[in-house]
């Protein structure tokens, strides 16, 4: 064992939460290796922009010591959430976004201008890149051993799976696996929106835009840089596209069968399905059981999308930040790991699963199944 008041902990996977996680017990002089699969922080897009609310991401970046830097480069104007009339374009009257549960300050910043803040937060080296993580094993003396995909293993007091919705920890935890929710995203991208889509940014305005009629919904959201990035969604079976005799990657193909799905709405909306820069982006939506939980296992938890995934409805990235935050303050103050992390899971599990039920029930009422 390593010394009780610097416990050998690993977090496998660079995302949103793992990195919450090990800034904050950095920040309070612990220390800890994050173990990531991608070759380089910049190997693929992060994703498009989220809002951060303020008793859930804006609070585990205070305890980060990160808020300040976060509110330079958020943009609150993107706050904006507006309704459009599928027929028409007009906008209507509404409430606000779903789960907005009435709070006023939720900053917007691209999810890949957080993650970059995250990371350039630790001290050099604490990320291992290109190290893929194969599964874990519990020692059962509070210990867990983790392997990697290049036949190699460590151990270590803590493994905190922070690796996403196909985690590679979970197994050691839980038997759950993702389902699919018979809902797909199919993600557009526009650059220069405010000149060579000026038309589309307008009906899109300074920050999220959603038009929704039967079974098919357009979100459109601001990101920075004038991009906009584009989500048509739809409730069908996960190979739809065998059906329908479409490849994903033939962006002809595709479009036309988007055509053919939102037929009827207004010009300028369908403008969003032909007037893309690149191809499109199939992302069907899985998710956890609602709630999910599990035994707890001395030398393993997790935290973000491994624990709790949920449809993307402006809570799954939230989460995982406090998820993370919280982890490192209770490893930072109770009197060993175990406690640290049966503390953290006895509050973690409630919320999230509360959270993901809530989440379920927004998708339903987005798309609702009766409709498909």
């Amino acid at each position: 064992m390593h010394s009780a008041s610097d416990p050998r902990v690993a977090i496998v996977g660079a995302g949103l939460g793992g990195l919450a996680c090990a800034r904050v017990l950095q920040r309070h002089g612990r220390s800890v290796t994050v173990f990531e699969r991608e070759a380089a922080a910049g190997a693929r897009p992060q994703g498009g922009s989220l809002d951060l609310h303020a008793g859930t991401g804006q609070r585990a970046l205070h305890a980060a010591g990160l808020l300040d830097r976060f509110r330079a480069l958020s943009r609150p104007e993107a706050q904006e959430w507006r309704l459009l009339d599928p027929a028409t374009a007009a906008v209507l009257p509404q409430q606000g976004p779903p789960h907005d549960h009435g709070e006023e300050d939720r900053p917007e910043i691209d999810r890949g201008q957080l993650r970059g803040l995250l990371l350039e937060s630790l001290t050099a080296g604490s990320v291992r890149w290109d190290r893929a993580v194969s599964g874990v094993t519990p020692l059962g003396d509070g210990t867990a051993r983790l392997h990697f995909g290049d036949g190699g293993s460590e151990e270590f007091d803590l493994v905190v799976g922070a690796d996403g919705a196909w985690s590679r920890v979970r197994p050691a935890l839980s038997q759950a696996v993702p389902g699919y929710t018979g809902v797909v995203f199919v993600e557009a991208g526009f650059d220069d929106c405010d000149t060579r889509h000026a038309g589309l940014a307008r009906l899109v305005g300074a920050g999220t835009m959603v038009a929704r009629a039967g079974a098919g919904v357009l979100f459109a959201q601001r990101n920075s840089n004038g991009h906009i990035r584009l989500y048509a969604a739809f409730r069908a079976p996960e190979d739809w596209h065998r059906a329908a005799g479409v490849e994903l990657g033939d962006t002809a193909a595709v479009r036309a069968h988007l055509l053919t799905l939102f037929d009827g709405w207004d010009e300028r909306l369908l403008g969003f399905l032909r007037d893309n820069d690149g191809g499109f982006v199939h992302r069907p939506l899985f998710t956890l059981p609602a709630p999910h939980t599990w035994e707890h296992v001395p030398g393993v938890t997790l935290l973000g999308d491994a624990a709790h995934l949920m449809p993307p409805l402006g809570l799954g990235a939230n989460l995982a930040l406090l998820d993370g935050a919280e982890l490192a303050h209770a490893l930072v103050t109770a009197s060993d790991v175990d406690e640290a992390v049966r503390a953290y899971e006895s509050v973690m599990l409630p919320r999230s699963g509360e959270a993901a039920e809530d989440c379920a029930e927004g998708l339903d009422h987005l798309l609702p199944p009766a409709a498909a």
